[in-house]
C-alpha cells in the first residue's frame, strides 16, 4: 500500500480524532481511505449523470407528452419487475 505524508488543518484534524475517538474509525488512515472512496463514488456519479445528459441531449427532442413518457417508465419497470 503506498503511503502519503500530507498536511492537514487544525479544525480538520480535530475532526479526524473526533471520528477515531468516536470509534466510527480506527485510524487516521481508515478517516482518510474512507473520504476518498466518498469523493471517487460522488465523481463516478456525476459523471455517469453528465453522460446521460450528454446522451439525452444528442437523442433529439421528442414528440412524446409527459404522460406517453411515464406510461412508458411505468410499463418498462413493470416489465423488469422494478415495479
Amino acid at each position: 500500500m503506498a503511503r502519503a505524508s500530507i498536511s492537514i488543518t487544525p479544525p480538520n484534524d480535530a475532526w479526524i480524532k473526533s471520528q477515531i475517538e468516536s470509534e466510527e474509525f480506527s485510524s487516521r488512515s481508515d478517516v482518510v481511505n474512507d473520504l476518498i472512496r466518498k469523493a471517487r463514488k460522488e465523481q463516478d456519479e456525476i459523471e455517469a449523470i453528465r453522460l446521460a445528459l450528454i446522451k439525452g441531449e444528442e437523442s433529439g427532442v421528442s414528440n412524446r407528452t409527459p404522460g406517453d413518457i411515464i406510461n412508458s417508465v411505468i410499463e418498462k419497470r413493470r416489465k423488469d419487475g422494478t415495479l
